[in-house]
């Protein structure tokens, strides 16, 4: 028991996951904001996946391509040969920051949300927290990135951003609720430091921000963070 247990916590830190067939693994190589540059990039991700013979490449929701079907033997060799960090799809931790297209790229975007979900990815991807942690950045109200259902959401609009705390999408889905709105970009990243070091400081373990806010309070976290 002792030594499947270790094998196990040792295939988590390589950001693998056990696959349904309880024999492969998949990971998923950090893409921030799923926004590939180097077109290379792309190629050796499908080369190595190729060579190692996975099973299949699954586009995932925190915008990464998970390399799925691998057998644990070529965990540590395919890692080595695409030379990128991992994407933390698991543990107690920052996961995801999700971005869309925003000024960029989109017409109906009305704030920078890639530069700044990018600063954000730079900070806060695979910070250590009390539960895992989502954040999402969109560039207007149409909030491709789903940012009300994220412990994390920003929203921008014509004045700034709108910052939400405590959604999610799980068993028991909560819509955030809105901490403040016309944000200016630059002061967007000194309030999410103080919501997530709230957060590290008040929940619990496995306590996700939404359920602290259920046992806290809104009005008084919202007061507490506004000191």
């Amino acid at each position: 028991m002792e030594i499947k247990q270790e094998t196990k916590r040792d295939m988590l830190d390589k950001g693998a996951v056990l696959q349904r067939d309880k024999k492969t693994y998949a990971i998923a190589p950090h893409i921030p904001g799923g926004i590939i540059l180097d077109f290379n990039l792309l190629r050796k991700i499908v080369d190595t996946a190729e060579k190692y013979g996975a099973q299949a490449l699954k586009l995932t929701s925190a915008q990464r391509i998970a390399i799925v079907g691998i057998a644990e033997e070529h965990v540590d060799p395919v890692w080595e040969e695409l030379g990128m960090k991992k994407g933390h799809a698991i543990g107690l931790c920052v996961r995801s920051i999700k971005i869309c297209p925003a000024t960029h790229f989109c017409k109906r975007a009305q704030q920078d949300a890639v530069t700044l979900g990018l600063e954000l990815d730079a900070k806060y991807h695979g910070k250590d927290l009390p539960s895992k942690f989502k954040m999402s950045v969109a560039g207007c109200a149409n909030s491709c990135s789903e940012p009300a259902v994220r412990d994390l959401g920003i929203m921008g609009t014509p004045k700034g951003y709108t910052v939400m705390i405590g959604g999610n999408a799980g068993i028991k889905p909560r819509l955030a609720n809105v901490l403040a709105e016309n944000v200016p970009q630059e002061d967007v990243i000194p309030l999410v430091d103080k919501i997530v070091n709230y957060y590290k400081e008040h929940a619990k373990s496995y306590e996700r921000l939404g359920n602290m806010i259920e046992r806290l309070g809104f009005e008084k976290i919202k007061q507490d963070l506004s000191d």
